[in-house]
């Protein structure tokens, strides 16, 4: 079952840190909004997909998947080790939305079904990194570059040569569509035929509905439909030239 846990990041180093590590400029979120990014290997594949709040330079909100979390801590233990910043859990956090997208609250009156959540989330293209999912896809194979998580233009971070060179002289080979289908619910991580590949999934009452990565003449190929993302979302993922 997909849970969450709500860190904090606190102390002198805390942005700093940061930075050195996720894809997005954490100097310009606010404290208001939870903004997805990743924390990348060295291949400039997402280890962790993360949602950070920056209420200050001193201390940063972080909400990571639950069964992702322990990894994580590890993480920012080994390559924060002489940070002046500590990483702490935080109060509970609970799926929420907020301008019609799948966020997250403090507040317990604001809290949504975690499957009202999930199916927000797919619909919006807003695709989230579990630990069965952790590793398998690059952030513009994702679109997290369209949803502000991922600035070309800031300092070094974890994988940044690959993502960078991904951005300014190629481009991905698959990337994200959403997609539904009848019958059995197709599992997280799971390779269809024509090498498409399930994201995130939900059962609802008409089939399923899942994001997948896939070349889009792959899906035309396979006995589903092919749904809109967001406008923002339908786009080529490749740098305009």
């Amino acid at each position: 079952m997909l849970n969450f846990t709500h860190f904090q990041y606190i102390g002198a180093d805390a942005e700093k840190f940061l930075q050195g590590q996720v894809t997005v400029n954490i100097a310009k979120l606010d404290h208001h909004t939870f903004q997805a990014t990743a924390i990348c290997d060295l291949k400039g594949r997402i280890h962790f997909g993360l949602w950070l709040r920056r209420q200050s330079a001193e201390l940063i909100d972080i909400v990571i998947a639950q069964d992702l979390a322990d990894e994580f801590a590890a993480h920012v233990k080994k390559f924060g080790a002489f940070s002046k910043a500590t990483l702490s859990l935080a109060n509970s956090i609970y799926p929420t939305v907020v301008d019609g997208q799948a966020s997250f609250s403090e507040q317990e009156n604001q809290v949504i079904n975690l499957e009202d959540w999930q199916k927000i989330a797919i619909e919006n293209g807003q695709a989230w990194i579990t630990k069965e999912t952790s590793h398998l896809f690059q952030p513009q194979e994702l679109r997290l570059h369209q949803r502000s998580g991922v600035d070309y233009d800031k300092g070094c971070y974890l994988g940044q040569e690959i993502v960078a060179r991904l951005w300014f002289k190629a481009k991905p080979k698959h990337w994200l569509h959403l997609v539904q289908g009848q019958g059995e619910t197709p599992k997280i991580a799971e390779q269809l035929n024509n090498d498409v590949q399930i994201v995130n999934s939900l059962a609802i009452e008409q089939g399923w509905i899942a994001l997948v990565t896939a070349k889009p003449d792959a899906l035309n190929k396979l006995d589903i439909s092919v749904l809109d993302l967001p406008e923002s979302l339908n786009g080529d993922v490749a740098r305009p030239k």
